[in-house]
C-alpha cells in the first residue's frame, strides 16, 4: 500500500486521476455491447495494459475497470453470479498495476435502474447490492472508493450508505453527472449542484464532484466554481473532485468522439485546479496523452 493512506494524500493536491476506461477499450478493439468488466478475467492482459499507461503517463490514482460491476448492471451480461469475482479481479490487476507508490479507486456506477416508485428497485436490495461490490473491491486491495456517473440523488446516497457500511473505513469520492439547463447544471434526474452538496457532504464523503455530461470545457469551468461555492458553505474540508469529457461528445460517421485535443484539455484542468478543485481526471474521451498533458502543468 502507499506509505500515506489516501485520506491523508486528498488533503495535501493535487491528486491526479486516470482517464477513460471505455475509450481505451475502444481502442483496443473492444465492441460496444462487451460486458467491460468480465473482461477483468477474460482478457486481463489489456486491463493491465490500461492502468500502465495511465500510470506512465503521471497518474497518481488509477480507477478499476468495476463501474457496471454491480448486480443489476452485470445481470444484462448474464453474470449476476460473478460479482465478487469480478470485482476482486478488477481490484487485483489495478492494485499490482500501482504498486505500492500509486492509490487505487474502486469503481462503482449506477445501477442503471430506478428506484421505488419511479421503478422496481427497492432501496435495501440496492444498499445491499452495492455492498456486495464493495466488498469485493476491498478484498482485491483498492484504498478507496469513487461512486461515479450518479444522476439520481437517492441512488447516489444509497451506494454512499452501503460502501461506509463495510469495514475499514476507506475514503469515498462521489461524482454526478451534469448537463446545461439553462443558467444552471442539472443531472438527468433533475438534481441540482447545490441539491447533491446538501445531501452528500452530511454523509462524511471525502470529495463530491462531477464526471462525464454534455458539457463544454467553459462549462466544466463554471460548473467547477458552483460546487466550490456551494460546498464551502458546509465544509471546509470536504474536497472538489474533478473528471470532464473531452468535450462534448459529437456524432462524426456514426460514432460519438471528443475533439478536445490534450493541451487543450490540461489548461482547462489547470483552471479548474486553480478555483479550487484538488483532485482531477478525466472521463470520456480522454486517454494518457490527456493526462500526461495535465500532469506536465500541475507538477
Amino acid at each position: 500500500m502507499p506509505r500515506t493512506n489516501l485520506k491523508e494524500r486528498i488533503k495535501h493536491g493535487p491528486l491526479l486521476l486516470d482517464g477513460a476506461m471505455g475509450t481505451q477499450l475502444i481502442a483496443r478493439g473492444i465492441q460496444t455491447g462487451t460486458c467491460n468488466e468480465y473482461l477483468n478475467i477474460e482478457s486481463a492482459d489489456i486491463i493491465s495494459d490500461i492502468h500502465h499507461t495511465y500510470l506512465q503517463a503521471g497518474s497518481d490514482a488509477i480507477i478499476t475497470n468495476t463501474f457496471g460491476g454491480n448486480k443489476y448492471a452485470l445481470s444484462r451480461h448474464g453474470f449476476a453470479d460473478e460479482i465478487a469475482r469480478i470485482n476482486k479481479a478488477g481490484a487485483d490487476l489495478a492494485r499490482r498495476a500501482a504498486g505500492k507508490e500509486k492509490y487505487v479507486l474502486g469503481d462503482i456506477g449506477p445501477s442503471g435502474d430506478f428506484l421505488e416508485p419511479l421503478g422496481a428497485l427497492k432501496p435495501d436490495e440496492l444498499r445491499d447490492a452495492f455492498a456486495a461490490q464493495a466488498e469485493a473491491l476491498l478484498e482485491g486491495g483498492v484504498d478507496g472508493f469513487i461512486i461515479e456517473t450518479m444522476t439520481a440523488l437517492d441512488e447516489a446516497v444509497i451506494a454512499v450508505e452501503a460502501v461506509k457500511s463495510i469495514p475499514g473505513g476507506l475514503p469515498v469520492l462521489v461524482s454526478m453527472s451534469f448537463d446545461r439547463a439553462g443558467d444552471k447544471f442539472k443531472t438527468m434526474m433533475g438534481v441540482g449542484v447545490e441539491d447533491a452538496v446538501s445531501k452528500i457532504v452530511p454523509l462524511n464523503v471525502e470529495a463530491i464532484g462531477f464526471n462525464c455530461g454534455t458539457l463544454s470545457l467553459d462549462d466544466y469551468v463554471e460548473l467547477t466554481r458552483k460546487f466550490i461555492t456551494a460546498i464551502r458553505e458546509l465544509s471546509e474540508d470536504t474536497a472538489i473532485c474533478a473528471e470532464p469529457n473531452a468535450g462534448r461528445p459529437e456524432l462524426v460517421e456514426g460514432k460519438v468522439v471528443y475533439k478536445v485535443p490534450p493541451e487543450d484539455f490540461a489548461r482547462m484542468a489547470e483552471i479548474i485546479y486553480s478555483a479550487g478543485a484538488s483532485i482531477i481526471g478525466g472521463c470520456c474521451g480522454t486517454g494518457p496523452e490527456h493526462i500526461q498533458a495535465i500532469a506536465k502543468r500541475l507538477k
